[in-house]
């Protein structure tokens, strides 16, 4: 029997992809959004359906309210209503602000928050009406702490954690829930562009020692949006290994 529908954004790969199996595996319908990576996207689509799962893969560019609104019809011709709505999407462009052109910077902001901003708008009928649900949003350590060579991400994360606090009050009237995560140091594509020597740094700057996995993150996601957080909303939780404390 089918608990729910959820939609991860940014679904494909990383971060999102843990999400997808793990709610998948928890007897949820999963609606995959991506934009750039229709293989993975349609791969984990039918390795779910091998196990009997349902899942859709859905292409959409969230940084415009058009894709959004794609999304949004394509989750309820799919599967009625979404339960759950996990706002993972983003990309992250690394460099000195000096160096950033408008294009970068925009890109940037459309990806890391307007693409939570529109996809939240999208299903915020449905979610209000229902008078149920739950909506998580994945933030950053960058957005709570800040990080150098990082400062439109950082900024446009510390949206997500903004955002989502006044989501939270405006929401929870209707009975909606609406939290984030804040991934630190997560071994996705995104770790990529640095060197082992940097990755190291990085390591060692972590007080438990080790990088995080995109299964970390997707195990604090699935909690917040289930009952067991049916008295938490507005809240951001930091998945980094005490980084942000240390």
């Amino acid at each position: 029997m089918r608990k729910g529908t959820v939609v991860v954004t940014g679904g494909a790969r990383g971060i999102g992809a843990a999400t997808v199996r793990l709610f998948a595996a928890r007897g949820y319908a999963v609606v995959i959004g991506f934009r750039h990576s229709s293989d993975k996207a349609e791969a984990l689509a039918e390795e779910i359906a091998s196990g009997g799962g349902q899942a859709v893969a859905v292409c959409a560019d969230l940084s415009a309210m058009s894709g959004a609104q794609t999304l949004h019809e394509t989750a309820c011709r799919a599967f009625g209503r979404a339960d759950i709505l996990v706002n993972n999407a983003g990309s992250g462009e690394y460099g000195l602000l000096a160096d950033f052109s408008e294009d970068d910077i925009m890109r940037t902001v459309g990806d890391d928050l307007l693409s939570a901003i529109f996809a939240t708008k999208a299903f915020y009928d449905d979610f209000a009406f229902s008078r149920s649900g739950s909506i998580v949003n994945i933030s950053s350590v960058w957005g709570l702490r800040g990080a150098s060579a990082e400062s439109v991400y950082s900024a446009a994360k510390a949206g997500v954690t903004g955002f989502t606090r006044a989501m939270a009050k405006e929401l929870a009237p209707c009975g909606v829930r609406v939290n984030a995560v804040a991934p630190g140091v997560i071994e996705t594509d995104m770790l990529s562009r640095f060197t082992d020597s940097e990755l190291r740094d990085m390591r060692a700057a972590v007080p438990l020692g080790r990088l995080g996995t995109p299964e970390d993150v997707a195990g604090v996601v699935f909690f917040l949006a289930g009952d067991r957080a049916a008295y938490i909303t507005g809240q951001t939780i930091e998945v980094g290994g005490g980084y942000t404390g240390a």
